[in-house]
């Protein structure tokens, strides 16, 4: 089993998400009542609705974090799992996302675009790193 994997079972198991396809159309999704929150593409590549607010409020953490992506103007990050940190950060960020998901959004806030898949390619971090 995978550490994504892992880190699915674990957030079916929270009460205030609910499993579905993508809509994006690939793998799987985790939803709130109001919003898709999360959607694990692969094995290692996940992607997690925060919000433009939410990004804005954690963005110089999330930039130094060598698991994640942020797409300019996007509402997604991108987390790339590859250990058992990463799994917990995700947990994490989806508490968060959670949370930022129960206000809604600014009346000037545009309309979130897709999750980032097929926007985004995560390296390794020994490639990222240069090495």
């Amino acid at each position: 089993m995978t550490l994504a994997q892992r880190a699915l079972e674990r957030l079916q198991a929270w009460p205030d998400l609910m499993p579905g396809p993508a809509s994006c159309g690939t793998g799987r999704a985790l939803r709130s009542v109001r919003d898709e929150i999360v959607h694990f593409h692969s094995a290692r590549d996940v992607d997690l609705h925060l919000t433009r607010r939410a990004i804005q409020r954690f963005h110089y953490d999330l930039a130094g974090s060598s698991a994640i992506h942020l797409v300019p103007g996007s509402s997604w990050v991108t987390v790339h799992v590859d250990c058992e940190a990463d799994v917990d950060l995700l947990l994490s960020l989806v508490s968060i996302a959670l949370k930022a998901h129960q206000t809604p959004p600014a009346a000037d806030e545009p309309r979130p675009v897709g999750c980032n898949f097929h926007r985004v390619r995560v390296l390794p971090r020994d490639a990222a790193a240069g090495g």
